[in-house]
């Protein structure tokens, strides 16, 4: 018998389901919007178009690359940064 165990996945992310929690959270958005508008089968088909495109926009990445390219191409006070500076300067600072 073995006496050492390599472990084959080691890195891989929590899944509530089939999703990871990103992917998961991207889908109850709209369908608790839809929940909240009484219009339950319109937001399931926002719900999984947005799924969908947001599998197609992360490919294979880590939800921090997403964060990653949000913050360097959304507006400072999206994330609530008051003191980041302005993007057009975030090349310059680095």
């Amino acid at each position: 018998m073995d006496q050492y165990s390599i472990p084959r996945h080691l890195d891989d992310p929590e899944l509530i389901g089939f999703w990871t929690l990103d992917e998961f959270l991207i889908m109850l958005i709209p369908f608790g919007w839809g929940i909240l508008a009484q219009h339950i089968v319109i937001g399931l088909l926002f719900s999984v178009a947005a799924w969908f495109f947001y599998r197609k926009i992360k490919a294979g990445r880590s939800m921090y690359w997403v964060v990653h390219f949000a913050y360097w191409h959304l507006p400072g006070g999206f994330f609530g940064l008051k003191v980041a500076p302005p993007s057009h300067l975030r090349v310059m600072a680095g």
